[in-house]
C-alpha cells in the first residue's frame, strides 16, 4: 500500500514512524513533512493546503491510503475536495470532510451541537460585533474566571481565561473589534469556566463503528506549573492515572456515543480522528472542545502505546470494518517534552543548528519543526522544536527520560518545561 500522509510536525513524524514499521506499507509519502520525517518516509514539497498539488501527487504517486494530520486542510474541504475527482473513488482517505470538521474548525456550531445532543459542557453564548454591546454586558454579570474563545481556528492560541471584568472586556472587544486572531474571531463564545483536571480522550470512528484509543493530558501554557500564555501543547503523558476505568465508562456512554449518533443524525460520514478535550469535573466528563484530528503532542504519545498495525487500523477506519480490529494498548507509560525555540509562542527565530541528536538514549525524538540543514545538519524550523517521548514501565521513569533527552539536545535559544508529569507524580501520591 503507497500512503501519503499531510502536514509537517511531531503529530506526523509519529504517524509516520508507527506506518513505517507495517509490513503493509510498500512507500511512504509525507507533504511537506520535516527532517524528522524524511529519516522514515519521502517528503514531498507541496504544502498540505495545496490542494490541486495534493491529487498531482497521489495520482503521481499511486496512492491507496491518505491520512490528513492537521485540521486547516480538513476545515477547508481537502476530503470534498478529493472526492470531487472522478478519478480518485478508490482513494482511501482518514479524516472528516468540510462538514465534519465544523466540530472543530467553529467553536459556535461544536457547542450547538453539544447542547442539541446532550453532551455535557460548560454554558456559553456566541457574540458577534454585531452585538458587542450585548456582550459586555453578558460578561458585566457573568461569575469570574470566564473563558472566551475565538470561535474559528487560531493555532490552539484563541482561548483567553480572563480573571477579572476588565480583562474580560478587553479581550472580547481585542476580538471582535481589534481582529486580535482575524477571521477566527468574528465570533466568540463566552463560556462558564469549570474547575476540575484537564484531559484528552480520542476516538478513531469509521463513521459507525469506534475504537477509543489511549488517553492523554498535555501541558498547554509555556511556563511551569501552566504560566504564561497558551502554547500549541508542551507535553504530555499517557495514560492518565486520575481517568479510572469508571470515569472513561462515562466518557463513552455521555460523550462519545451522543457525539457519533449526532453526527449520524446531522448526515454526516465522519471517518476519522475526534479528540474530546474533557474535564474531569468532580468525576463527571464535561467536554471543553471537539478537534477533527489527532492532538500535538498528544499523538506523540498515544501511538507508541497502540500495539495494533496502524496500517490495518486506517485501512478498517476507511473501509467501515473497524469493528473487525481489536485494539491492543501497552500498559506502559509515555511521557513527551517539547523542546521550542526561544521566544515561542511569540517571535522566535528558526534555523539554528540543533546538536546531540545521536546521544539521544532509550526515547522516540519526533520532529516538531526541524529541516534538513546542510552538511546533514539538523535546524529548528519551528516554535516547537522536537517532542522527546519516553515509553517505561512506570510514570517517573518516562518523565526522567524524557527529561533526560530534553536537557541532551542543544540549539540556541532552547526552553522546556522541566514539570512534565510532576502533576501526576503527585497525584499517585
Amino acid at each position: 500500500m503507497n500512503i501519503l500522509i499531510l502536514g509537517s510536525g511531531g503529530r506526523e513524524h509519529a504517524f509516520a514512524w508507527k506506518l513505517a514499521q507495517s509490513p503493509l506499507c510498500d512507500s511512504l509519502f509525507v507533504a511537506p513533512g520535516n527532517a524528522g520525517t524524511a529519516q522514515v518516509a519521502t517528503n514531498l514539497p507541496i504544502g498540505y493546503n495545496d490542494f490541486e498539488g495534493i491529487t498531482e501527487a497521489i495520482r503521481r504517486h499511486r496512492i491507496d491510503l491518505l491520512l490528513v494530520g492537521p485540521e486547516e486542510p480538513l476545515v477547508k474541504g481537502v476530503v470534498n475536495y478529493l472526492r470531487s475527482q472522478p478519478d480518485l473513488g478508490a482513494l482511501r482517505i482518514v479524516g472528516p470532510d468540510r462538514q465534519g470538521a465544523q466540530l472543530e474548525g467553529s467553536k459556535d456550531f461544536s457547542k450547538q451541537f453539544m447542547v442539541k445532543y446532550g453532551i455535557p459542557t460548560a454554558a456559553s453564548q456566541t457574540f458577534t460585533a454585531d452585538t458587542l454591546t450585548e456582550g459586555l454586558a453578558y460578561l458585566d454579570a457573568h461569575s469570574l474566571p470566564v473563558v472566551l474563545k475565538a470561535d474559528g481556528l487560531a493555532a490552539g492560541k484563541g482561548v483567553v481565561i480572563a480573571n477579572t471584568a476588565q480583562e474580560a472586556q478587553d479581550t472580547l472587544r481585542d476580538m471582535l473589534t481589534a481582529q486580535k486572531f482575524g477571521e477566527a474571531g468574528n465570533k466568540v463564545v463566552i463560556e462558564q469556566f469549570l474547575r476540575g483536571i484537564e484531559l484528552s480522550v480520542f476516538v478513531l470512528t469509521d463513521g459507525v463503528n469506534y475504537k477509543i484509543l489511549p488517553e492523554a493530558k498535555d501541558y498547554k501554557r509555556i511556563g511551569e506549573d501552566d504560566t504564561g500564555p497558551n502554547t500549541g501543547g508542551m507535553g504530555a503523558v499517557s495514560p492518565v492515572k486520575f481517568a479510572d476505568r469508571k470515569f472513561l465508562q462515562k466518557v463513552e456512554e455521555k460523550v462519545v456515543k451522543p457525539t457519533l449518533a449526532g453526527l449520524q443524525q446531522e448526515g454526516i460520514r465522519y471517518q476519522g480522528f475526534i479528540f474530546v478535550g474533557l474535564m474531569n469535573v468532580k468525576d463527571e466528563p464535561y467536554v471543553i472542545e471537539y478537534n477533527a484530528r489527532m492532538g500535538d503532542p498528544e499523538t506523540e504519545v498515544v501511538l507508541p502505546r497502540i500495539q495494533n498495525d496502524l496500517v490495518e487500523l486506517l485501512t478498517a477506519t476507511a473501509d467501515g470494518e473497524l469493528d473487525k480490529v481489536a485494539l491492543q494498548v501497552s500498559p506502559q507509560t509515555a511521557v513527551t517534552t517539547v523542546v521550542v525555540s526561544g521566544g515561542y509562542p511569540d517571535a522566535y527565530e528558526k534555523s539554528k543548528v540543533i546538536t546531540e541528536l545521536d546521544k539521544l538514549e532509550q526515547v522516540i525524538a519526533f520532529h516538531a519543526g526541524t529541516a534538513p540543514g546542510p552538511n546533514g545538519h539538523v535546524l529548528t524550523n519551528g516554535g516547537r522544536v522536537l517532542a522527546l517521548t519516553a515509553l517505561t514501565n512506570s510514570l517517573e521513569n518516562a518523565v526522567r527520560k524524557s527529561q533526560e533527552a530534553a536537557r541532551t539536545v542543544q540549539f540556541d535559544g532552547k526552553y522546556y518545561r522541566k514539570d512534565i508529569g510532576l502533576d501526576l507524580i503527585r497525584y499517585q501520591d
